[in-house]
């Protein structure tokens, strides 16, 4: 019996969702994004590599943000006031995030196929700038979760730094996607822009995640107890 639970619950452990898989599936994703987009690299790989790197790691990004949601906790809980219950800022800023992630594997899927000026600008840059757009609706209501919690300045907590880069890195997305924008002639608006943006947001996320990494408190906080690392509390970001 015991040499049975211990063959099948790594497996098992290997789907519950928790922060780690959630840090390090941002993370992972961030840095398919940041090769995608790093100036010398990107020029090198050329279009088609870098919007390879860039499917592959939307991918992480979903993935990632599925388990965020997932460990967003409750949608509503009560109120005192009507209509008696309210949605959850942290679980909306988290499907938020979840449904740009989504937009995200759209554009880049769409980027690996798309040939005409009406291909891009449909199935590239409009979900692109949707998912970027999604992407700082979330950031904001982070912050919003965050001071509900704690306060509006912490800066004296990881957690609150991690919150603070994340938006940083939604806005570098968001001046991304103004920076792709498809003109008639079929060129980016500002290829520079959509590039550099895309680089600083995605080492944002890489940087916002790395920093609640679960394994930084690890020693300290259940000293004693191995693989007790509270992984399945959920991480504002």
């Amino acid at each position: 019996m015991t040499v049975a639970a211990t063959s099948i619950d790594p497996p098992r452990r290997l789907f519950v969702p928790s922060v780690t898989k959630q840090c390090w599936g941002f993370m992972i994703g961030s840095a398919f994004f940041a090769a995608g987009s790093a100036p010398g690299l990107s020029e090198g790989l050329g279009s088609s590599g870098s919007n390879l790197l860039f499917f592959i790691g939307a991918w992480f990004f979903t993935g990632a943000g599925l388990i965020q949601l997932f460990l967003s906790g409750a949608v509503a809980v009560r109120v005192a006031y009507a209509p008696g219950r309210m949605v959850r800022a942290e679980w909306l800023a988290a499907a938020t995030q979840s449904f740009g992630t989504i937009l995200f594997n759209v554009s880049t899927t769409g980027a690996l196929h798309a040939r005409s000026i009406a291909a891009q600008e449909k199935l590239v840059w409009n979900p692109d700038a949707g998912g970027s757009v999604a992407f700082l609706l979330s950031g904001i209501l982070a912050f919003v979760a965050y001071a509900h919690a704690r306060t509006l300045w912490d800066l004296g907590r990881r957690a609150w730094w991690s919150v603070f880069i994340n938006m940083v890195g939604c806005i570098a997305f968001g001046a991304s996607a103004v920076g792709a924008f498809i003109l008639p002639s079929g060129d980016a608006f500002n290829n520079g822009l959509a590039n550099y943006g895309t680089f600083v947001g995605a080492l944002c996320f890489l940087l916002a995640s790395l920093i609640v990494l679960p394994f930084w408190d690890r020693g300290r906080r259940h000293p004693g107890r191995a693989g007790s690392d509270q992984d399945n509390e959920p991480a504002l970001r």
